[in-house]
């Protein structure tokens, strides 16, 4: 049974209480629609839109994204470090990840745009050249985490131990690098 939905809008469609199919959704928009606490597992996102949705706690294992942009989304408690890393490619804007983990996913050249990352897990994750603009990181954990080349100039409340990351090539703005320096409790004024 493999279902295939190609260029199809889905609009306020509450996916807790109607269950989602599984397939392969390509160039698809998803507008105002709950997948809250839903089972999203198994099923395939290929050049698709998530605009003003709310995915806090749902379960991805196994899907993949693929191209897939989210748009003022509350993704709060979201383990993407269990969807199908194969060919991974996000962008996040205006999304409230809170508490989310991209544990060990190498997801490089990733944008977040005024997104909330308030204690999201970033362990053993490869993000070369991403960009963190305008983001709030507070809590966030990087631990052997590769952000090489990253843009982080507008991003706030980061703490990142350059011994213990890849920081080579990254860009930094002098009001924000106090927090390559908390793990060495030195006084900055």
């Amino acid at each position: 049974m493999d279902n295939h939905f190609d260029s199809k809008e889905y609009v306020k469609i509450d996916f807790s209480k109607t269950k989602i199919k599984k397939g392969e959704y390509d160039n698809c928009t998803f507008t105002n629609c709950n997948f809250e606490n839903t089972h999203a597992s198994n099923i395939q996102f290929v050049e698709t839109e998530f605009i003003d949705c709310n995915f806090s706690n749902a379960l991805i294992k196994s899907s993949a994204f693929r191209e897939v942009h989210f748009i003022n989304c509350k993704m709060i408690g979201v383990k993407f470090n269990e969807c199908d890393p194969f060919l991974l490619q996000f962008l996040f804007k205006d999304c409230q990840l809170n508490f989310s983990s991209f544990f060990q996913l190498k997801i490089p050249s990733t944008q977040f745009l005024n997104c909330n990352l308030q204690d999201v897990d970033f362990t053993e994750t490869v993000l070369t050249n991403s960009v963190f603009a305008n983001c709030d990181l507070r809590g966030a954990l990087f631990e052997s985490s590769n952000i090489e080349k990253s843009d982080f100039r507008s991003a706030f409340n980061f703490n990142i131990n350059p011994n213990h990351n890849k920081l080579k090539g990254g860009k930094y703005c002098k009001e924000n690098i106090a927090g390559l320096l908390n793990d060495f409790k030195i006084n900055i004024e």
